[in-house]
């Protein structure tokens, strides 16, 4: 598998002016991880995909890419079942309410399911970066987990806070990333925290 677009790395005297392509820091930045960790454990949560409406490859992929993965992306409905169960997981670390819990959970996750804290450069196809999967040709599984884990971890080291949360909507179980020094989201989106005022409005009107 392969999952960062090789890019030139510059020799000589233009070695250290630029080794990466100007938004390769933006798409693999720990908050984009960290986002893309949510909108897959979101796609994932639809089911197995042989059970008939769960996920499928092509819809992981859609997300993949829009979180900046490059071709060749040959996902397999065994990739995503197995996706699909490190999604489970994950989502321990969102349904923790405090920071402590977010840790507990990915410490268990860290040892369980991660190897040893490395950079790599994917043999000079990238910027150097780290990694906590066994290695760099990883199945897409181990590789979903251990990412996620990794920029998870790093949020709860640089905020002192849980790194997400699952949306208090009662019609929307959606994880998302919880961010920003304002008062803290209840809602995966402005249109859950819409539907549920007016419900609640609707409520105390009824009496």
């Amino acid at each position: 598998m392969r999952y960062i677009r090789p890019v030139p790395i510059p020799h000589g005297a233009d070695a250290d002016a630029g080794v990466h392509d100007p938004d390769w820091s933006t798409r693999h930045s720990v908050l984009s991880t960290a986002r893309r960790t949510a909108a897959l454990v979101n796609v994932l949560a639809a089911g197995p995909s042989d059970a008939g409406g769960g996920p499928v490859p092509g819809a992981v992929a859609e997300v993949l890419r829009a979180y900046g993965e490059k071709e060749p992306l040959d996902l397999t409905a065994r990739d995503v079942e197995g996706m699909r169960e490190a999604a489970t997981l994950l989502r321990d670390v969102f349904a923790a309410e405090t920071a402590d819990a977010a840790a507990h959970a990915l410490n268990r996750l860290l040892v369980a399911h991660t190897g040893r804290l490395r950079l790599s450069s994917h043999q000079g196809g990238s910027p150097w970066h780290p990694h906590v999967d066994r290695a760099d040709d990883a199945p897409w599984p181990e590789w979903f987990l251990a990412s996620s884990c990794l920029a998870l971890t790093v949020l709860v080291w640089d905020r002192q806070r849980p790194p997400g949360r699952i949306c208090a909507s009662g019609s929307c179980r959606n994880v998302f990333i919880a961010q920003g020094s304002g008062p803290e989201r209840r809602y995966c989106s402005r249109r859950c925290a819409t539907r549920e005022r007016v419900a609640a409005h609707r409520r105390r009107a009824d009496g």
